[in-house]
């Protein structure tokens, strides 16, 4: 019974601290660009959940592939990467091409993904341009390994990120789905206890 509780707790403890690591590099970001834009008198940007959600399935595309000249902020920023799943990821962020097509997808790979590093891979180079500009007002970041991807999303339909056609927007049951794993876990704990 002891053992079984300690292997639950590991197991929580695992678990947060490396949602916590990527929440963190993604926070940082986050925090980082928005203080850049108001360092220029822009509005600051809100999270976009679907735009996070893609940012994730894009970072995810590039796990493992390394850091060379023509990746990262060195490759030119466009709507959609040249992936051929590209439908499919939109498709599991319940997105569709319509809804996207203003955005921007903007990736770089920073070994270790340093801080400084990151933010000034945004700011400081073309991909300032982009964060430089009023029309964007949102923002999904997703990191994977070296790999950090940010995409801007605008007010406007075309690039809303929002829920695209023949979608229900369930995120507030995906998210009470979550609360209730983590209620459950946690229930165990105690009856285990």
């Amino acid at each position: 019974m002891a053992f079984l509780r300690w292997c639950l707790l590991l197991s929580l403890f695992i678990h947060s601290i490396l949602l916590a690591r990527c929440d963190d590099e993604d926070d940082n970001l986050f925090q980082a660009i928005n203080q850049y834009r108001t360092s220029l008198n822009l509005t600051t940007l809100t999270k976009n959940d679907r735009a996070e959600c893609l940012s994730s399935k894009v970072a995810d595309q590039f796990k493992g592939q390394p850091c060379t000249n023509t990746t990262g902020s060195n490759t030119v920023p466009g709507t959609e990467p040249n992936y051929s799943n590209f439908p499919n990821l939109l498709t599991e962020c319940k997105l569709n091409s319509t809804t996207t097509r203003d955005g921007q997808i903007l990736p770089a790979c920073v070994p270790n993904l340093d801080p400084s590093l990151v933010a000034s891979n945004f700011t400081k180079s073309q991909y300032a341009r982009y964060l430089n500009d009023s029309t964007f007002t949102g923002i999904g970041i997703g990191s994977e390994d070296n790999w950090i991807v940010v995409i801007l999303t605008t007010s406007t339909p075309d690039g809303s990120y929002s829920v695209g056609t023949n979608f229900n927007d369930d995120s507030g049951a995906s998210n009470l789905a979550s609360v209730g794993h983590l209620v459950a876990l946690l229930a165990a704990f105690f009856v285990l206890h």
